[in-house]
């Protein structure tokens, strides 16, 4: 991942590094100098936000803070217990937030729905709830949104009259009042202040609504600005989900129309007549402005315009007259159907379900073959003629994690596929050869049917590492896909290092857990033959050196193995 990247530049650098990660499980600790596990959150080093994770990473940061000026022996010991208190009592002041959740949930209702652009802002501390804040704004309500300094909102872009999300938990004294003059002159540009404030503060009056938190210490007051602006992210969502509510409603009409069946024009009577409802209760709602912040302009005139027509005394003369269509029943209510869909899917906010989900598509995209390419062993992968793009990014992971084992790439051949490996027709020819494989006989050679070994490959479409039971040579098979294709395999003749320093053995192994490890027999010439021949094939799903070290016991009592296991 990006994260772990980042490590290896600052270790190779000289930086020490202390890891603040959610399992024990993860790759990160093998690298790290120290470790802190918060045991929360679903994702394993990387740099998105995670929601429960960033209360827990908030908690840990205090106690290192404490921890670190205690041993350096700077700040108050006063103010460090006084820390650790508030942390301790924190939990208290988030259930209370929480217990009032409806009034996040009437201001969500009353103003997210309208403004298009939404701003959040904070200073100090609140300054990163506002940056956290932003990203669950926008990843649940399918946003762009901005984050800038309470202070230079108003340099920046109050033209747009948008919505501003105030993180202000906390504030006091003459700070407090700086920020109020700064909310009233978002107000007086047209601007929809929504301020998060400690309870029985009165100076935000200018705000369209004030969410009041308990008071706490200063230092934590931000987490409180975090959690309303989480769930104001949430109930935001569900408004603007439950706007699609008449449109679904309506298109459910026609569906069900057309699930009975009959004629276009009785058809077109039904949904004539059942339309009306739930049409009027969307015509009211879009002339009040409520769309104004989520549905595209062109979509509410095609579904306005669609409606109207259906609508209308006859339906096909105006069909054929608004949209210079031949008018068919079936014609019209297909376009009714999709203008509805079009208008729904802008709508619709499904939370649990996140279009373009973050945390699966933008984790290190721009950097995601940065440090992979540069590897030995990718590199001699495509040096062998293998394309980039028929690599997937599995694959080059697990040959970058590889390539610390590695000491030298003696040789390749590469094989070209054709076929379902699924099947008993696939087939298997060499493309090119490279190194010691040259003078080397392959089974290929005399039979082209792709089997054992290399069909198990292309089927996996997974690295795999073996060792041949009676040349001893060792090897690295790599599939080369196009979609869900196996297209060709990649075979490098490698030479491993005799023996490497037990963090770096970990690392390889954590790195390279979905490569699997075999003996091969190479005179056997069909997966039954190796069923019942010498074959041992391991596939180990957890990185720890206890395993590799048992593993290489259990071959070798077994007999698999001609080299003895490095001490």
């Amino acid at each position: 991942t990006d994260t772990n990247r980042t490590v290896d530049l600052a270790r190779s650098r000289g930086a020490r590094v202390l890891a603040i990660v959610n399992r024990r499980g993860s790759e990160l600790t093998a690298k790290a100098d120290g470790v802190i596990y918060t045991s929360d959150g679903r994702d394993v080093e990387m740099s998105v936000a995670s929601t429960k994770a960033f209360y827990a990473q908030v908690a840990a940061g205090a106690l290192l803070a404490c921890a670190v000026a205690q041993a350096l022996g700077t700040g108050q010991a006063d103010d460090r217990t006084q820390l650790l208190e508030a942390l301790r009592t924190l939990p208290e002041a988030m259930h209370t937030v929480l217990a009032s959740r409806s009034k996040v949930a009437d201001a969500a209702r009353t103003f997210a729905t309208s403004r298009r652009y939404w701003t959040v802002v904070g200073n100090g501390t609140n300054a990163v709830a506002a940056e956290e804040v932003r990203i669950k704004l926008s990843e649940l309500c399918y946003k762009s949104i901005a984050c800038d300094i309470t202070e230079d909102k108003k340099h920046i872009d109050l033209s747009c009259e948008p919505l501003i999300f105030v993180c202000a938990a906390g504030l006091s004294g003459g700070t407090a009042s700086d920020v109020a003059k700064e909310i009233e002159i978002y107000r007086a540009h047209k601007a929809l202040p929504i301020v998060v404030a400690t309870a029985g503060e009165e100076r935000f009056s200018a705000a369209a609504a004030v969410i009041e938190v308990p008071a706490v210490d200063p230092r934590l007051a931000f987490v409180l600005s975090v959690m309303v602006g989480h769930l104001f992210g949430y109930e935001a969502a569900l408004a603007i989900d439950a706007l699609a509510r008449p449109l679904r409603q309506t298109r459910e009409v026609v569906e069900r129309a057309v699930a009975r069946g009959g004629q276009g024009s009785v058809l077109l009577d039904k949904v004539h007549a059942e339309i009306g409802v739930p049409a009027t209760r969307f015509f009211d709602s879009l002339a009040t402005g409520t769309y104004d912040g989520n549905l595209e302009a062109s979509t509410a005139v095609r579904v306005v315009g669609m409606l109207r027509t259906v609508m209308s005394a006859n339906p096909l003369q105006s069909y054929q007259r608004d949209f210079g269509k031949i008018a068919t029943p079936e014609a019209l209510l297909d376009d009714l159907t999709a203008a509805l869909t079009r208008a729904v899917d802008e709508l619709t906010r499904p939370i649990d379900a996140i279009k373009h989900q973050a945390k699966t598509i933008t984790v290190g995209i721009s950097r995601s073959e940065e440090g992979l390419l540069d590897r030995a062993l990718v590199k001699a992968v495509l040096t062998a003629g293998a394309a980039r793009e028929r690599l997937t990014y599995g694959v080059l992971k697990v040959l970058a994690d590889l390539d610390a084992a590695v000491s030298q790439v003696v040789g390749f051949t590469r094989y070209r596929i054709e076929g379902d490996p699924a099947s008993n027709n696939a087939t298997v020819a060499i493309v090119d050869r490279g190194g010691i494989s040259r003078d080397l006989q392959s089974r290929v050679d005399a039979s082209n049917a792709l089997r054992g070994t290399k069909r198990r490959i292309a089927m996996s479409q997974e690295v795999l590492v073996a060792r041949g039971r009676r040349d001893n040579r060792t090897v690295i098979l790599v599939p080369e896909t196009k979609g869900a294709e196996t297209t060709g395999i990649t075979l490098l003749h490698v030479l491993f290092h005799d023996r490497l320093p037990a963090g770096v053995m970990k690392q390889v192994l954590a790195g390279s857990r979905c490569a699997a490890v075999a003996c091969v027999d190479h005179p056997h010439r069909s997966d039954r033959d190796c069923r019942r021949g010498c074959q041992l094939r391991v596939r180990y799903p957890c990185a720890r050196v206890l395993l590799w070290v048992r593993l290489l016991r259990v071959l070798r009592r077994r007999g698999r193995c001609a080299r003895r296991a490095p001490k």
